[in-house]
């Protein structure tokens, strides 16, 4: 499935281990998270240090006329032995490289289970509806955790002016495969619970099901207009954390922007330890 991924995406992925590949892939992420490549936010000798430690820096190659070119990288860590859990620290891919992030985080998958893990976890910002998407339905993968304000203040030129809501993705690496039901099935006969801050229906319920919807684009309303921006986080977050506390987990991403919210067995590893 990796090998695949990466000749359709039109890509060569491979592990980093030298320091100008790894610094290559440090302002890679800068350009991505526009901050000047002399701060990156993933500067290189961390990623460096992460490598050494057991991790992996993996890159995305596309072929060009002058050469090759990154076109997607992400980095993975292990977690605690015991749980068998590897931790996807980050991963990015360039706008026009249509199926290069799934090719990378392929390529993980299988660093990860030829060392012994069982599960991929990572967060992202639920607010991003085509990552949702990429992650739930794509990679099958389920949201298992609502994080409010996981990182604080973040100054990068994407995230700047808002708060960092995350939600923690966990990816079961043996059975995880791309969703192909419909998520939307059932949701024109739910009730709406909620109003978003556009006036429309934010949150539908019927008897075992949620849905939730997040705006279009948040990084162009961000830059747009933050105090709606800031008001649509608000609003999703109070429908994540009740969700949530009811044991309600994020399962899929409508093509039209639609969080499904359904009872999972998926639990973090705080509550496998529990």
């Amino acid at each position: 499935m990796a090998d695949a991924a990466a000749r359709t995406a039109g890509v060569t992925v491979r592990t980093v281990h030298d320091v100008a590949g790894i610094h290559a892939v440090a302002g890679f992420f800068a350009d991505v998270w526009q901050t000047p490549r002399a701060t990156p936010p993933y500067p290189a000798e961390v990623l460096h240090s992460l490598v050494h430690a057991g991790g992996a820096v993996h890159a995305a190659y596309a072929a060009g006329p002058s050469g090759e070119r990154l076109a997607g990288a992400a980095v993975a860590v292990f977690g605690a032995p015991a749980e068998r859990d590897v931790y996807s620290f980050v991963a990015a891919a360039t706008a026009a490289g249509r199926g290069v992030g799934f090719a990378v985080k392929q390529a993980q998958r299988v660093w990860a289970l030829e060392r012994g893990a069982t599960t991929m976890r990572w967060t992202f910002d639920p607010l991003v509806r085509r990552n949702a998407r990429f992650n739930l339905v794509k990679l099958g993968a389920v949201g298992s955790e609502y994080l409010v304000d996981f990182y604080g203040p973040m100054n990068d030129g994407v995230n700047g002016g808002d708060e960092s809501d995350r939600l923690t993705i966990t990816w079961d690496l043996a059975t995880g495969t791309t969703r192909t039901d419909e998520p939307t099935a059932g949701r024109a006969a739910a009730d709406v619970v909620t109003r978003a801050p556009d006036d429309g229906p934010l949150a539908l319920r019927d008897a075992d099901r949620l849905w939730c919807r997040v705006p279009e684009d948040i990084v162009a309303l961000r830059a747009a207009d933050p105090a709606l921006a800031l008001a649509w986080r608000h609003a999703v977050r109070g429908v994540f954390t009740e969700a949530y506390a009811e044991g309600l987990r994020a399962t899929a991403m409508s093509r039209d922007g639609w969080y499904l919210l359904t009872r999972t067995p998926f639990k973090t590893p705080h509550e496998r330890q529990r």
